[in-house]
């Protein structure tokens, strides 16, 4: 039976707004999850040097918790007082243009679709007075003093504009949920060009520094949660000859076969997928007992990134992508591996604004499905709820809200797709 997706087409095809006066927005007030709340606010009035969107879908990440336990002492917070002036939350998201500054309107039009690149290296410029130490801040971030993705809508600040973070799409029918999924992937993409290794075609060619893991080499992903699946399926674009996936969990092993399983076997990459007593025979077995070219190291556990030094061949590189605790962040190198073998220890903190471009691009031209790694969506009431189910390690993927949906349950999901995102908004749109 064919869908009346009338609501939907009306909410993705609009050119024109009637923005309303208030709107819903996640604010955190404070330290603690007792400071979290979902306000109903006005809608923030725009200066003719900024823009206003509306969110289309956001994400919720991850390093909110560390924002909700750090309160004003995080760094991007920098001492602003929360209890005062509320933070609105939410780093990641798909936006729509509804309003233009005055002095923007040459290079922005009503209607058109962005991403945001979050961490935004520049200086503040608004509100500088409410920053402790603000001749030393260089760098803010959406979702932090520049608000963010989890209300309906968000002022693109100058800091945004200034900095280069806001990206046009490659494609202007892209799914609102993979623009969104965008800025995680783009932290993987980026690290991936951490890689890199020495080209040297002949005894007298001149040796050729080479970004990215080692085509037709053996890469290795240890750990194979969202973040470690997502680097599994972006390591296919390498033409791997083997691609080696560890985890503690059976069920995350047998997700990653599911997810890029056909894609490795159609791009002539050997998946093996592995539990830890088996990584280290199976390395060795498929690299004939030269060891690994590229370690992704998706796990912050301090043993498991020693370990994984010993596993790399000549010339292999270990990327520390999983950040490890202070205080347990202390890893032995062993330096006649390192001179003699030439391997290399690398590692990256998050993406910028050409990788969340290139990420949308790959996004486009299907080098990775981030349809894969949503494990629920549902509506803005749902935030908080989802944010202690991400403290408590309960949910294995991306949530992905929708500001502008009547209250639906959190619905936990195997994939998504363009098409289930268009019948879910069709049903549930205000």
């Amino acid at each position: 039976m064919k869908l009346n997706m009338e609501k939907f087409q009306q909410y993705f095809n609009q050119n024109s707004f009637v923005v309303p006066q208030t709107m819903q927005a996640l604010v955190a007030e404070g330290r603690g999850f007792e400071n979290l709340k979902i306000a109903q606010m006005p809608v923030p009035q725009i200066n003719p040097n900024q823009l206003l969107a509306r969110v289309d879908a956001a994400g919720v990440c991850t390093s909110i918790i560390k924002l909700i336990e750090q309160g004003p002492e995080h760094t991007f917070i920098r001492g602003w007082d929360m209890s005062k002036w509320p933070v609105i939350l939410g780093d990641e998201g798909a936006i729509t243009l509804v309003k233009i500054g005055n002095n923007l309107k040459d290079k922005y039009s009503i209607g058109q679709r962005f991403a945001i690149q979050p961490a935004v290296d520049a200086d503040p410029i608004n509100f500088r007075e409410r920053y402790r130490d603000v001749e030393n801040m260089h760098k803010c971030a959406v979702g932090y003093t520049l608000g963010g993705h989890l209300a309906q809508y968000i002022v693109v600040q100058e800091e945004v504009l200034k900095a280069d973070c806001m990206l046009p799409l490659p494609n202007s029918a892209m799914a609102y949920f993979a623009v969104s999924m965008a800025e995680p992937i783009s932290c993987v993409y980026s690290a991936q060009q951490r890689n890199y290794h020495i080209i040297k075609k002949g005894p007298h060619a001149e040796r050729i520094p080479q970004l990215g893991l080692l085509p037709g080499g053996v890469a290795v992903v240890i750990g194979a949660g969202a973040m470690g699946r997502m680097h599994a399926e972006l390591a296919l674009r390498f033409g791997l000859k083997a691609l080696i996936v560890s985890d503690l969990q059976q069920e995350r092993l047998d997700q990653t076969v599911k997810n890029i399983g056909q894609k490795a076997k159609d791009r002539g990459t050997k998946l093996i997928c592995v539990l830890p007593e088996k990584l280290d025979q199976t390395v060795m077995a498929e690299s004939n007992g030269r060891g690994a070219d590229d370690i992704i190291l998706a796990v912050g556990i301090n043993p498991v990134q020693q370990h994984a030094m010993e596993l790399l061949g000549a010339g292999g590189v270990a990327n520390l992508f999983g950040g490890l605790p202070k205080g347990k962040h202390l890893l032995q190198v062993d330096a006649l591996k390192v001179h003699y073998q030439e391997i290399k220890l690398v590692g990256s903190s998050g993406g910028e604004p050409s990788d969340m471009a290139a990420t949308l691009k790959a996004i486009d031209k299907n080098e990775i499905d981030p349809g894969n790694y949503v494990a629920a969506v549902g509506s803005l009431d749902n935030a908080i709820d989802v944010l202690k189910m991400i403290k408590e390690t309960k949910i294995d993927g991306k949530a992905i809200l929708y500001p502008h949906i009547k209250h639906t349950p959190l619905q936990m999901i195997d994939c998504w797709d363009k098409r289930k995102e268009a019948e879910f908004l069709n049903k549930n749109l205000i």
